[in-house]
């Protein structure tokens, strides 16, 4: 099965980003499935072809009759599932790679084009995995303005059916420089930590990284002068430094890659080391109810309750870093960590 870089990128970002426990590349449906919720997903089909025709003459469906016919086309690039305690959340992604820019035949036709695929795949979710809302993300590096303004203005009428039909999809377009804020940037983050084979955007970015640190040999005497054309340019590590795409990102995924990687760079004060181990200071800064930092020897015997397995280095000396973190309406720590990132960025900067 080929696998296309754009969609071997999206799986990492659901798997460390959006933190998905299950995910899968090039989903389709087997025609042995029932298909549920068919009158509702009629409806959407309907209401959609009417509305999309009346106000911007496009012809989203052209030859599709029915949506039997529609489904049986349907192929989502990458798709997770994050499922927390009470919960589960589902994203459905299409990822698009022209490296001229988005194409899929005149302006019309690509808008056109896209729109189809987000609301297919929301019939699709509707049809064979029965929920009513989810995240439905078209996404790639490169799309022209005129062609992304014209997809952006569908979108306000893509809600509006959703709502009308009381269904609680969101569709979400994540397109040049957001796309390498929102997806890029936040994969780039969590690089250090990926250690799976299959993930193969992650890897050919560890290979590069491993020739691109190794110091350039010297040649120690020179015959001739070498074309300037067939000398290759210094290669420079790809890095995540920032902030950028913060807001895409669980708080346990910033706590393990963002804050990890800030403390072990050697640019916090010491004194704040010293603050970070006492459990006042912490609950007023961080909002949690544990020491961030717990010293331990290399050698330690035991790990901690509520702290990461794998200690990290901070300037001489080892630390377990706390895993207590939540994001809920009840117990919302995610500002005091995004305020005191923010505040020890601009100091450094």
């Amino acid at each position: 099965m080929k696998i296309e870089m754009g969609e071997s990128l999206l799986l990492s970002w659901l798997r460390h980003v959006k933190e998905c426990q299950m995910v899968q590349l090039n989903w389709k449906p087997s025609m042995k499935w029932e298909l549920h919720n068919k009158e509702l997903i009629d409806q959407l089909m309907d209401t959609s072809s009417a509305l999309f025709t009346e106000k911007f003459d496009y012809s989203i469906y052209k030859k599709n009759k029915n949506v039997s016919q529609l489904i049986r086309q349907a192929e989502i690039d990458v798709m997770g599932m994050n499922i927390t305690d009470n919960e589960s959340h589902i994203y459905a992604i299409d990822v698009a790679f022209h490296e001229s820019g988005l194409n899929y035949g005149n302006r019309a036709e690509t808008t056109s084009s896209v729109i189809k695929k987000c609301l297919r795949t929301a019939m699709c979710l509707l049809g064979y995995f029965k929920v009513k809302s989810g995240t439905i993300i078209f996404a790639s590096p490169k799309i022209t303005n005129s062609v992304l303004n014209d997809i952006n203005a569908t979108l306000d009428h893509m809600d509006a059916i959703f709502r009308d039909l009381q269904l609680d999809f969101k569709i979400r377009i994540i397109a040049n420089d957001d796309f390498s804020k929102k997806i890029l940037q936040p994969v780039l983050s969590t690089l250090d930590d990926v250690a799976d084979t299959s993930e193969l955007f992650m890897r050919s970015l560890q290979m590069y990284n491993m020739f691109a640190e190794k110091p350039r040999a010297v040649a120690k005497q020179s015959i001739s002068k070498p074309n300037k054309s067939s000398v290759s340019k210094e290669l420079t590590p790809i890095d995540y430094e920032g902030l950028d795409g913060v807001e895409e990102m669980k708080i346990g995924t910033i706590v393990r890659t963002i804050l990890s990687k800030k403390l072990q760079s050697n640019t916090v004060p010491k004194e704040e080391i010293e603050r970070m181990q006492g459990k006042d200071y912490c609950i007023e800064t961080f909002h949690i109810r544990y020491p961030l930092l717990l010293k331990t020897d290399p050698d330690f015997d035991t790990i901690p309750v509520r702290y990461y397995a794998t200690p990290i280095k901070i300037y001489e000396d080892h630390y377990f870093l706390c895993s207590e973190w939540f994001e809920v309406a009840a117990n919302n720590d995610r500002p005091y960590l995004i305020k005191w990132l923010l505040l020890h960025t601009e100091k450094q900067n």
